[in-house]
């Protein structure tokens, strides 16, 4: 290699000061915040933020990292490592899950995008869940199927301003953290929570409801694997980018704190948990209600939480569409597992869109979002989503960690240039910690009062599995014939 070439080559390396913050831009968001708080009785989170940082999402992150170190040049994410590691079936299972795991996502953009457009124009929570659920899930409805004829075009024409709202977003959710510590200072005389913070008051209930919640607490601080393909781009990488995941642990939790915090001076948890309606209100609406308040703090109004609620309205609607293409494309155009999927499914129109896949994607989707529609209250709609992605997204997960303890039975067949740990027996047992914690986080998730919602948390996850394993059948009897 010239000299000219080798310094272009570390130009275009990663300082691990900017790998923290992309992966912290890709994992945290403002929601992570106002769930925890809503979910966990207010400030009595941050006790189990902490946990959750040490005891699984550090662990989590580096062993991402190794992984993406031995498979540098697989583009597939986890269905590729698995492939590498095990066998084609099993990297088919992974792509089915995380295709799968989105079903519930998608369904829940079309009610985050109302959601967000009725904040933005009545100003208030009352008008959207004054509306019949019946209507919202029709409309809902409607707005899948706009998402999914958008996605068989095979264009992205809102990924630029997903990316700009996504944005926005973040820059807004930091600033509400420095501006809400702020507030007293500026506007003294404003009516401010003043919670009890003391080290007995932090520590939580060790009930069913907390624990059937910590899945929330796991779907927040997951999906990190998406910044495997940097692993190798970052400056020395094997110091480099354990620094940049404690980094990125560190601003998290700072985040977690400091947000919960800056809540627990507006809202308090005894009027969040005095009824079921007061709860679902809160899930629903805390984020906009605290920019809502932000805003009456600094005397303009409304206009952070308008600000916020446009941003919402085109992130909400961008990232349905992204999330009807882009898991598919990653289930049907892994070459290593079509064996296992009917060809009816690999049909592929003018646009080189996956058209049946698109499909099958409204009908599971669409039948969510219908299933819904007897539920009485737009604001209960919001929480068992919430609850329902808690359960299925974090499933995801469970391949990252079987993939990285595979990778570890073949230490001396599989190198990677970044070891999480060089122990093989620390490293295994990490590996089975995280697996289980987000297992039985996931099954103790499903868990709900309502009787609905308890159903429809064990339901859905067990129908879209029972799916994953017909499709092999079916694509054996193809073959067959």
């Amino acid at each position: 290699m010239s000299t000219s070439t080798q310094k272009a080559a570390e130009t275009t390396k990663i300082s691990w000061p900017v790998l923290a913050f992309m992966a912290f831009s890709t994992v945290w968001g403002f929601g992570n915040i106002t769930n925890g708080f809503v979910y966990f009785n207010g400030p009595q989170v941050i006790f189990s933020w902490i946990l959750m940082f040490a005891l699984y999402f550090i662990p989590y992150a580096l062993m991402v990292g190794e992984l993406g170190s031995a498979f540098k040049n697989e583009g597939g994410g986890v269905s590729s490592w698995l492939h590498q590691t095990t066998n084609a079936k099993l990297a088919y299972y992974a792509g089915w899950t995380y295709w799968a795991c989105h079903i519930t996502y998608i369904a829940s953009k079309g009610s985050g995008f109302l959601k967000a457009l009725s904040w933005a124009v009545f100003r208030n929570a009352e008008t959207y869940d004054s509306f019949p659920t019946l209507y919202i899930q029709l409309a809902t409805f409607g707005i899948l199927l706009l998402g999914c004829y958008i996605a068989s075009l095979g264009l992205n024409p809102l990924k630029k301003l997903l990316t700009a709202a996504g944005t926005c977003t973040f820059i807004m959710s930091l600033l509400y953290i420095v501006m809400m510590f702020a507030a007293p200072a500026i506007n003294p005389t404003a009516e401010y929570v003043h919670a009890n913070l003391s080290f007995s008051s932090l520590i939580p209930n060790f009930n069913v409801t907390y624990f059937t919640s910590l899945s929330i607490l796991v779907f927040a601080v997951g999906g990190c694997e998406k910044i495997s393909p940097y692993v190798n781009k970052v400056e020395n990488p094997s110091k480099g980018f354990p620094k940049g995941m404690i980094a990125l642990a560190g601003m998290v939790v700072v985040c977690a704190v400091l947000g919960t915090l800056a809540m627990s001076r507006m809202f308090d948890p005894a009027v969040i948990n005095e009824s079921t309606e007061s709860f679902n209100a809160y899930a629903a609406n805390s984020s906009y209600w605290a920019f809502q308040k932000l805003g009456q703090y600094y005397h303009v109004g409304d206009l952070f939480m308008i600000i916020y609620a446009l941003c919402n309205v085109i992130s909400q609607f961008a990232v349905l569409i992204l999330s009807i293409d882009a898991p598919l494309r990653m289930l049907l155009d892994n070459e290593h597992t079509q064996q296992f999927i009917p060809q009816g499914l690999h049909k592929v129109n003018a646009h080189g869109v996956h058209s049946n896949g698109i499909k099958m994607v409204a009908v599971l989707s669409g039948s969510i979002i219908l299933v819904q529609s007897f539920v009485p209250g737009a604001a209960a709609v919001l929480r068992q989503l919430t609850k329902l992605n808690s359960v299925c997204m974090p499933m995801r997960y469970l391949w990252v960690f079987v993939a990285y303890v595979a990778l570890r039975n073949a230490y001396d067949t599989i190198p990677a240039e970044y070891r999480f740990v060089k122990n093989q027996k620390v490293a295994k047992f990490f590996g089975v910690w995280c697996f289980a914690v987000t297992a039985i986080c996931c099954v103790m998730g499903m868990y709900d009062k309502d009787p609905f919602t308890f159903a429809l948390n064990v339901i859905t996850p067990v129908v879209l599995t029972v799916l994953g394993f017909i499709l092999p059948a079916i694509a054996k009897r193809e073959q067959q014939k």
